[in-house]
């Protein structure tokens, strides 16, 4: 008896019995995993080390981890303190140290949230906006200087499986599903 063919998540059919069917990897697949995870790995040691650089040109005394508060405040300002550490994963109790800590710097400031008196919206300040600016732009030169052999295509290819990637790991897509 033969069965009807399946389409998994990714779309393509497959024949009945075979692993991407039954939700088993086979072999290849393992390996293919494999490989994605080093080299995610390795992206991530250096992504987080070139973070850490860039905030020290934003500020030398900058810690590595709130060089990306600095950058998500810049998206989304006004932005609540407990917003942003929902939005990385931390305690509001950590969240408070960094945004004191850039407070400190100077880059970003506070003020009461009008909806919500107990609560504060954090903004660049102008030389934290003048700094990030700066670090940002510096950054990009890098990244045209590491990719500026590439094909444009490949660079958009590039960064359309990165956008779906992170996709699929957004704890807010998580809880859409629940």
């Amino acid at each position: 008896m033969r069965g009807k063919a399946a389409r998994p998540a990714g779309g393509t059919l497959v024949a009945p019995g075979h692993p991407a069917a039954t939700g088993e990897p086979d072999a290849a697949d393992g390996e293919a995993i494999r490989m994605l995870e080093h080299q995610l790995g390795v992206l991530l040691r250096r992504s987080r080390a070139l973070s850490a650089e860039v905030g020290r040109a934003v500020h030398p005394e900058l810690e590595p981890g709130a060089y990306g508060i600095l950058v998500r405040v810049a998206e989304v300002a006004p932005a609540r303190p407990s917003d942003l550490a929902a939005y990385f994963g931390v305690g509001k109790a950590t969240m408070s140290r960094q945004v004191k800590g850039l407070e400190g710097l100077g880059l970003v400031e506070r003020e009461p949230d009008p909806a919500d008196g107990r609560a504060h919206l954090l903004s660049l300040t102008g030389e934290g906006r003048r700094r990030l600016d700066r670090a940002r732009t510096a950054r990009r030169r890098r990244f045209d200087g590491l990719l500026g052999t590439w094909p444009q295509d490949d660079v958009r290819l590039l960064a359309g499986m990165l956008a779906r990637l992170n996709a699929l790991m957004d704890p807010e897509r998580d809880s859409d599903q629940r």
